[in-house]
């Protein structure tokens, strides 16, 4: 579908950060369990073996430790992501109906992808903590009570900057991931 007609639609990009967030219910125990595969110090469990591990210690809710924070991030990350990409889009579409040239998709998606992930990295950071808490030693455990207990204490107990930790490499994965869910999508299908 040309650019020009999905200019007309109602711009619904909020959409994409719900259905987003929707499916990280569904994925988010998938997500723990990849975070406690990663963290292992010597490779000893299995995607099964570690599942029946976090269950057998913790119980069967511990598969959802870190969801408010994953939510968060979702929610952040996602919608900034479509939205930038829509908004920006919607301004530089040409007024003779004409599409924008794909080099301009690339770098909307880019744009897109950069700003999600600076708004959705603290979120990430709390959620991976929350996640992989229950493998540290008692007395290491930060005990976050939800997601925005754990960024006031980052920022009072390690200072603001914490939040962005590891933000390079998630802006790598964020821009190429916008540029190709969003933009490829645009090119494809709409």
């Amino acid at each position: 579908m040309p650019d020009s007609i999905v200019k007309e639609r109602p711009q619904r990009w909020y959409l994409g950060g719900l259905a987003s967030t929707c499916a990280t219910v569904v994925t988010h125990p998938l997500d723990l369990l990849k975070v406690h595969l990663q963290t292992q110090q010597q490779v000893q469990k299995g995607l099964v073996g570690m599942t029946v591990q976090v269950v057998k210690n913790h119980g069967i809710l511990a598969l959802y430790n870190g969801l408010s924070a994953s939510l968060c991030r979702q929610l952040t990350y996602s919608t900034t992501r479509f939205g930038v990409y829509e908004v920006l889009k919607g301004k530089l579409l040409p007024s003779d109906g004409g599409g924008l040239p794909f080099y301009q998709k690339v770098l909307l998606g880019a744009a897109g992808g950069f700003l999600g992930v600076f708004v959705g990295n603290p979120f990430d950071v709390v959620n991976i903590r929350m996640q992989n808490d229950a493998k540290l030693p008692l007395p290491e455990r930060r005990n976050y009570s939800h997601v925005f207990n754990g960024v006031r204490r980052i920022v009072v107990e390690e200072g603001a900057t914490t939040l962005w930790k590891g933000t390079s490499l998630n802006v790598a994965r964020g821009v190429l991931m916008t540029v190709g869910q969003i933009v490829c999508m645009y090119c494809l299908y709409l």
